[in-house]
């Protein structure tokens, strides 16, 4: 039991606006080869690259888990079957 003017604990940070952009990003279908490194340049200011690194280390965050589920297990999901296929 805690004091009655105990402060809760603070709950962990959502996430960040550019981790939420990247989600988005994933979200979205693309016309053709080439469109989405343009969109990560263009709306996100970096390099593809560094976009598939961030998305990487993202999609092990829980709270990116909470955030956006289906994209997120999907995202698991393709980086599990490319692993079993080497």
């Amino acid at each position: 039991m805690t004091a009655p003017d105990a402060e809760p604990a603070p709950s962990p940070p959502g996430l960040s606006d550019r981790d939420r952009a990247l989600l988005a990003l994933e979200r979205r279908s693309w016309a053709g080869p080439g469109a989405k490194e343009r969109a990560i340049r263009e709306e996100l200011g970096i390099s593809p690259v560094r976009y598939f690194q961030l998305l990487n280390a993202l999609i092990e965050d829980e709270r990116a888990l909470r955030e956006d589920p289906v994209t997120v297990n999907r995202l698991r999901r393709l980086r599990a079957a490319r692993r079993e296929r080497r």
